[in-house]
């Protein structure tokens, strides 16, 4: 516990990671990222592929919580872009003050200014609302929040092509609109 000791007057971390689920298949020297649409190559230090030499990552997330139940130490965390059973390493707080560069130029990997605009379908609002009732969750939001980012790869802009995602246990399949994103569906994934 007392490693814990005032991390919980901090709004976000860093955590440090192992890319695990990359290791059987090795480092690359250079890589293509979606940036560039996967088409060009650039060294792997000049990239945030998980294919590095020392198979660390890291990644600021926000802390919502920190808990001590039966011994363990548990931290709930937003914003979190790890995959399940990813091992951590370690966690620092974020320093808004030494952590934020101003003026820091992002190279290849640069943003449109304004988010895409997200609509539901009638189907994904009403399976939004039921998940939000069963689950405790809202989907719709994380949905919303994921997609005004434009995840797709720079190969793949362009209206009216559909992509999928699964978040927590359900599969979501949306279309690329000339000006917005509709959300098609959300389907419950069946374990097994």
């Amino acid at each position: 516990r007392e490693m814990f000791k005032g991390l919980e007057r901090f709004s976000h971390l860093w955590v440090h990671f192992i890319f695990h689920d990359t290791l059987a298949e090795g480092w690359k020297n250079t890589v293509r990222p979606p940036w560039l649409g996967g088409r060009t190559r650039v060294g792997v230090f000049a990239s945030r592929s998980p294919h590095r030499p020392n198979f660390l990552g890291l990644s600021v997330v926000r802390l919502l919580a920190l808990r001590f139940e039966d011994r363990k130490i548990l931290l709930d965390l937003g914003g979190v872009d790890l995959l399940d059973q990813t091992p951590v390493v370690d966690i620092k707080p974020y320093l808004p003050y030494s952590d934020r560069i101003a003026g820091a130029t992002s190279g290849y990997a640069t943003i449109s200014a304004a988010p895409v605009a997200v609509s539901f379908s009638e189907e994904a609002i009403a399976f939004g609302a039921n998940y939000r009732n069963e689950q405790g969750r809202d989907l719709l939001r994380l949905i919303g929040q994921i997609l005004q980012q434009d995840p797709r790869p720079a190969s793949q802009k362009g209206a009216g092509r559909e992509f999928g995602m699964q978040l927590w246990d359900v599969n979501v399949r949306w279309r690329a609109r000339e000006n917005d994103f509709l959300v098609l569906s959300c389907r419950q994934v069946t374990a097994g």
